[in-house]
């Protein structure tokens, strides 16, 4: 029976290119239940050779499967079949539903599990007792060829005896031998097929460590084994070079290109998937799954590390990207004529990538690097610092790739796709050449190293966060000192004013200002007296002289006026003219009193003034005796209302001793608060420099120049202005300059300037001449102390100089080299190398960084620093390198081509893919003539 595939089509959607998958490559199957193993779930019963049972049974494994998370599966049962016929093999029957079938939900098995491999786990004629191999085969095998296949492996002898395996009389080599005559067979009448041979359970019961023993690597074809199968309590690192007992295979290992993997060895479906590891395929095929452990150390996760009593546990990441939430860009669409890969079609083309690494391939001016910083420019990424790279990279992104402003798309599973673009698709870009420049920044430097350890890198940045806070907090106690200050001085001026006004008071009481001021306030009164007295009289002579210029006139009733008469008065008692009369004599007689009153108002004045005259004599003799002057006498009502103020004044200055007293205090702690978290941050660093040397086995170091920028006391000093000071700081070697703190502990408590900061933890531990220990001779000493007031003081405190890391490279004689001696090509692996072994999860953006790069740290670092990050953490890479793209493993590769004003993609796929292999070698390996002609001067 002939196998038909059908067409799965989810994958590549979901995924570009390569992509992780849950494997378990070793299963067993209800045909080995003759063994005693196998049974059927509990939900099935009946004869496991029944048609009908095993088409549930497939169904059931399937389901199983699938509950399990397990996309990737290896059918190797000890036997193929449960019965004697063909169609009462279980295994195939899985093989025919997985490729058929529809689960319940109408999805058929095959979108929900990417690959079933049909195989067999014989006991080949090796050893003590037999050695087991597991076999996998492409479904395209077919099933007659598959059971003819174990059948001619046998030598017709049946798997079973008693309940137990039988060995086949054939030994590895002989059964080797069978496969590829069969293969070489079938290529000729069928579609070729292929196989895949693994090493089960290698170091226990009929493995081929325990059967084999240390001759197993010269009596056994193990260099035709893709892969050995750990014990479910081992790890690869459990297996390294030198430890025993395999300290022989990891270096066979290495050259044969085979790696490790766990899988179940599942004898039921409620335990398949108990043990697995991630395969990174781009096909369903047993070639891709060959490839993936030819490329093991980028290719092959295992699915368990060691909880901290050493036991095996899951990983907590899986490397799919489905299963995770790390960022990645899937795919890209440009709308737009004007843009260089823009179109006004319909439909427009994508540009898809895979969540791990993506290599850009073409020939020159084929657009890779407007691409690439057309994406920068889009999602709005930090641009070069160097003028000349970051005017490159806008002219190629904005006039380029953004003209006309095309219509940008972009897929980034899991983000908010109202998000800005830089939040959806946080990628950290590097554009040509700009890791050389950043190669010698620190800031570069320390945020790699950062990003390093991933336990240290949340403290690290929370820290920085904090202490750029601090540095700000100290920045603005500084002024607020300042104006405390200020406002001190102040109120301290107001009081020292209304106490010497209370004092010139007291004096002046004590002298006898007060009775002066009395006998003036009494002189003052008669003097007032005396001017109503007179205005008065002045009054009274003018009525006077009216009445007297008035004549009263006759009346014609009875010698009367005709004015009525007073009341209560009879006419003829008292008339006008009599009233009249009377008037005239009381104004003449108030005139003469008035004039006799001031007469003695005018004496007792003078008689006042010359007493007042005597009296004050008197007192400004008695002040001149007190050292007063006689002229405040003047001042004497400001005096009282200064005087009076004097309690205000004093609460006022109290309050601002107390305001000053807190800010100072406030601002030792923040300073003591900033000290401490630098401490903690050099510790956390210290770490991660331990683990950088422990990484790259010494061959990276990093270490810390404490304090090391010192821009900002450079910024500082140079404010003061004095040329003595700067020419001073000016010819001070790197290593000689001090901190901050070292310059205020230097100038120590200076009587001038009062210190309220309590920066001096231990002043007596200073040296005698501690700014002459800095090389300041005396005279620049006097200028510095003169030209640090106390707001000076404050601001030197408050400055920070951040720490500086630098990175050194060991070199062949094992001495060490720092970072900015080194080649420019050496200075960009360095930091390459150290970019790919973060943890940061930001999808990373380098165009040709081969440019720079020393092809034998490329291979001994950089590589295999990229592979690790696959699972990781996207990458996305420019080149014309066909190293990075072939030993670097892209998972997607992008082919570009372009005309004068229009760049396109060529083809875009997998390595594994043959339009995508011809384009490697035509673009990037110069060409199938250029690659045998390698080929045949290396003698390959």
């Amino acid at each position: 029976m002939s196998f038909e595939r059908r067409p799965a089509h989810t994958w590549q959607q979901d995924i570009p290119g390569a992509r992780w998958f849950k494997a378990d490559l070793h299963v067993h199957t209800i045909d080995d239940h003759p063994g005693g193993r196998a049974e059927l779930p509990a939900e099935l019963s009946g004869d496991p050779a029944d048609p009908d049972v095993l088409s549930r049974y497939a169904t059931l494994f399937l389901r199983s499967a699938i509950a399990s998370g397990v996309q990737v599966i290896g059918l190797t049962p000890h036997s193929p079949r449960t019965g004697s016929t063909p169609e009462t093999s279980a295994a195939w029957r899985i093989v025919e539903e997985w490729n058929q079938g529809t689960d319940d939900d109408g999805i058929p098995f095959r979108e929900k599990i990417y690959a079933v491999f049909p195989g067999f786990e014989p006991n080949v004629n090796d050893g003590a007792s037999g050695v087991h191999l597991l076999f996998l085969f492409d479904p395209e095998i077919g099933r007659d060829r598959y059971l003819s296949l174990y059948d001619a492996i046998m030598d017709g002898r049946t798997p079973w005896e008693y309940s137990a395996l039988r060995p086949t009389p054939r030994g590895a080599d002989d059964v080797f031998a069978t496969l590829e005559r069969s293969q070489s067979e079938s290529g000729r009448s069928v579609a070729p097929w292929r196989y895949i041979a693994l090493a089960p359970h290698f170091q226990g019961t009929h493995g081929i460590f325990r059967e084999m023993r240390s001759c197993v690597l010269e009596r056994f074809p193990c260099s035709r084994v893709s892969g050995y199968e750990l014990g479910d309590d081992k790890l690869p690192s459990d297996f390294r070079k030198g430890q025993k007992p395999t300290n022989f295979l990891q270096p066979f290992m290495d050259e044969h290109r085979q790696g490790f993997f766990h899988a179940s060895d599942a004898y039921s479906i409620k335990t398949l998937g108990r043990r697995h590891t991630w395969v990174k395929l781009a096909s369903p095929r047993v070639e891709a799954l060959r490839q993936a452990f030819v490329a093991n150390d980028s290719r092959i996760r295992m699915g368990f590390e060691r909880n901290e009593a050493g036991e095996l546990r899951p990983i907590g990441d899986s490397p799919d990207v489905m299963l995770n939430s790390r960022p990645w860009l899937k795919t890209l669409k440009i709308r737009g004529t004007a843009s260089f890969f823009g179109t006004k079609e319909a439909t427009v083309p994508r540009i898809r990538l895979s969540p791990d690494v993506t290599c850009i391939i073409g020939g020159s001016m084929t657009g890779k690097s407007t691409l690439l910083d057309g994406l920068r420019i889009h999602v709005e990424a930090p641009l070069p610092k160097d003028e000349s790279i970051r005017e490159q990279v806008e002219t190629r992104g904005r006039s380029i790739f953004g003209a006309g402003s095309p219509e940008v798309t972009m897929d980034c599973p899991g983000s908010d796709p109202t998000a800005p673009p830089h939040e959806r698709w946080p990628a950290q870009f590097f554009a040509q050449n700009e890791l050389q420049r950043l190669s010698i920044e620190a800031s570069a430097v320390e945020d790699i190293l950062a990003r390093l350890v991933p336990t240290e890198t949340q403290g690290i940045e929370e820290r920085g966060g904090a202490l750029q806070a601090l540095d700000k907090q100290l920045r603005e106690m500084t002024k607020r000192l300042s104006d405390l200050d200020g406002s001190l001085a102040v109120a301290e001026q107001a009081h020292v004013r209304a106490g010497k006004a209370k004092d010139a008071l007291t004096a002046f009481s004590e002298a006898g200002v007060e009775v002066l001021h009395q006998a003036s306030r009494v002189r003052q009164r008669w003097a007032e007296a005396k001017q109503v007295a007179e205005r008065i009289r002045t009054e009274i002579r003018h009525v006077a002289l009216t009445v007297n210029s008035l004549d009263v006139p006759e009346s014609e009733h009875d010698g009367t006026t005709g004015v009525p008469a007073p009341e209560g008065k009879a006419p003829d008692e008292d008339n006008l003219e009599r009233r009249w009369n009377r008037i005239g004599e009381q104004t003449k007689h108030l005139e003469q009193e008035l004039s006799n009153w001031l007469v003695d108002a005018t004496r007792i004045a003078t008689t006042l003034d010359r007493d007042e005259d005597k009296l004050r004599i008197a007192v400004e003799r008695a002040l001149a005796e007190r050292g007063l002057d006689a002229g405040k006498l003047r001042e004497i009502q400001d005096l009282n209302r200064q005087a009076s103020l004097l309690p205000s004044y004093g609460a006022n200055l109290d309050r601002m001793r107390k305001d000053l007293q807190d800010a100072e205090e406030r601002f030792t702690r923040t300073r003591n608060e900033r000290r401490s978290l630098i401490g903690e941050q050099r510790k956390a660093f210290d770490r991660v420099v331990a683990d950088v040397e422990r990484e790259f086995g010494g061959r990276i170091r990093a270490r810390r120049a404490d304090d090391g920028d010192f821009q900002p006391l450079n910024t500082f000093l140079r404010s003061l202005k004095q040329k003595g000071i700067t020419r001073w700081w000016n010819d001070l070697k790197e290593h000689r300059k001090p901190s901050p703190d070292d310059l205020i502990d230097g100038l120590g408590p200076d009587s001038g300037h009062q210190i309220r900061d309590g920066w001096l933890e231990n002043p007596d531990s200073l040296p005698d001449d501690p700014l002459g220990g800095m090389d300041m001779s005396d005279a620049v000493q006097a200028t510095f102390r003169e030209s640090m007031t106390r707001t000076r003081r404050r601001e030197l405190a408050a400055l920070r100089c951040p720490d500086r890391y630098f990175l050194e490279l060991r070199m062949d004689d094992g001495s060490y080299r720092p970072l900015d001696e080194l080649s420019g090509g050496q200075r960009v692996s360095v930091l390459l190398s150290l970019l790919l072994e973060t943890e940061d999860a930001r999808p990373l953006v380098i165009d040709q960084p081969e440019d720079e790069l020393d092809n034998r740290f490329l291979f001994e670092t950089v590589l295999p620093a990229l592979k690790k990050l696959k699972g990781r953490r996207q990458v996305i890479v420019a080149t014309h390198n066909a190293n990075i793209v072939v030993n670097g493993d892209a998972d997607m590769v992008i082919q570009l081509e372009a005309t004068a004003r229009r760049g396109r993609v060529a083809s875009s796929g997998a390595i594994e893919e043959p339009a995508v292999r011809d384009a490697i070698v035509r673009t990037v390996d110069g060409g199938e003539e250029a690659f045998r002609l390698r080929r045949q001067k290396y003698g390959f």
